[in-house]
């Protein structure tokens, strides 16, 4: 894809892989609106800040009236990357934050998608890259939780890209091992660690799929880092 004056979706904008994705997305000369509970700061031309709870499915409806609104209806490229973790034993895991892994990061892709995919399909251009994690290839102890959505996820990108190539649209899911992020703050059993990669790393990653030929399709991708914590 030709990102030059394409419009763009970030979801979790305001920092991590969304953040970067929003800078590495503006660089290449995109028109990006960044979805986020939580204040984007970014200033460029380009860029629209739009407050969205994509847990919410009325929220989301609003965020796209606005992003429509002020950019056009033709939005070429949604990432998918709002999501969160809760770390703990399948039997001590709280009900209310079972219900939040899975309204964010399985709901909210759902809430966020079918809204784009009808012009996508009508104009026979588009791409959707879901943000997956390593949890969504294999489980992990005491991330259960968090583990069947982003299974979810894979399970839904999987379907989905069957359904929408031969109209044009591609879907990609990354399936990244640790990075850098805030993820692993409220997680007493995981230090933020250089060895970690960055969420520049993903964001180098999400600019090469967008920018491949358009008969050329990345299905899933993983990543890790070379070197682990010892």
């Amino acid at each position: 894809m030709d990102l030059k004056n394409k419009m763009a979706i970030v979801t979790g904008s305001s920092r991590g892989i969304g953040l970067a994705t929003v800078e590495m997305l503006l660089d290449n000369g995109v028109k990006v609106a960044g979805w986020s509970r939580s204040k984007t700061e970014v200033n460029h031309p380009n860029f629209k800040y739009i407050k969205v709870d994509i847990s919410d499915v009325k929220s989301v409806e609003n965020g796209h009236k606005e992003t429509v609104s002020h950019f056009g209806n033709d939005i070429h490229i949604l990432i998918n990357n709002a999501g969160l973790g809760y770390s703990a034993l399948f039997e001590d895991i709280k009900i209310e934050e079972w219900q939040q892994m899975f309204d964010t990061n399985v709901n909210g892709i759902f809430y966020t998608t079918r809204l784009v995919l009808p012009q996508m399909k009508k104009i026979q251009e588009g791409h959707i890259i879901n943000i997956s994690s390593i949890a969504g290839n294999t489980g992990v102890e005491t991330l259960s939780g968090y583990c069947a959505t982003k299974f979810a996820v894979r399970g839904i990108s999987q379907a989905l890209y069957k359904e929408v190539r031969n109209d044009g649209v591609k879907v990609t899911c990354i399936y990244p091992g640790s990075v850098q992020t805030n993820f692993f703050d409220d997680m007493n059993n995981v230090t933020v660690n250089e060895n970690m990669m960055k969420p520049e790393d993903i964001a180098s990653t999400i600019l090469h799929c967008l920018t491949s030929s358009q008969n050329y399709h990345h299905v899933d991708i993983e990543v890790r880092p070379l070197h682990v914590k010892k």
